[in-house]
């Protein structure tokens, strides 16, 4: 008898320094099937920049997870956690490429809310082009829109906008707990 694959188990892991590598690669290439749905190509493979990941990763307050089912490793977030106020913030989120569409997303959702209670609002970004994204943090994990950033509203913390193909829009999303 086959398991459902709703039956699977998905838990997150502090991910270590031996990590991060596969980390980036996994996030690119997952970040990449939006570039390919929308423009029809991953431009040159290096969305998001590794300066980005990388301030990410050494953020004062982040955490880098790895999302596992089963124990296996399928994705990966970085959550920075504002101890004093407990606005966080979900910096970047992926379920690797060929994992998606089995809720795995969801449920490592789930399992971020639960390790972090204490949170009153979480805010998290995406670009405009990222379909799946919006549906998935304003439909499945109960976000709402609350800006929208492009080249006559820039973010706070892009003064060009960020490095992203078509118009580097991108939408602001929070969900108060």
């Amino acid at each position: 008898m086959r398991a459902s694959p709703n039956a699977s188990l998905v838990t997150l892991d502090i991910a270590t320094e031996d990590d991060l590598a596969g980390f980036r690669k996994d996030l690119r290439e997952a970040f990449a099937i939006a570039a390919v749905e929308a423009f029809g190509s991953a431009e040159d493979g290096s969305v998001p920049s590794d300066a980005d990941v990388t301030a990410s990763f050494e953020a004062p307050n982040a955490e880098v997870l790895g999302i596992l089912e089963d124990g296996r490793w399928v994705g990966g977030a970085v959550v920075s956690i504002d101890i004093e106020t407990q606005h966080n913030s979900l910096d970047f989120f992926f379920v690797r490429a060929g994992e998606i569409g089995r809720g795995i997303g969801r449920k490592a959702w789930v399992a971020i809310e639960k390790r972090y209670p204490a949170t009153k609002v979480w805010t998290t970004h995406t670009p405009y082009f990222e379909k799946r994204n919006i549906h998935f943090y304003v439909n499945v994990c109960g976000f709402s829109i609350v800006e929208y950033y492009n080249a006559r509203h820039l973010g706070p913390e892009h003064s060009a906008g960020p490095d992203l193909p078509g118009d580097g829009g991108m939408f602001r999303f929070e969900k108060r707990m």
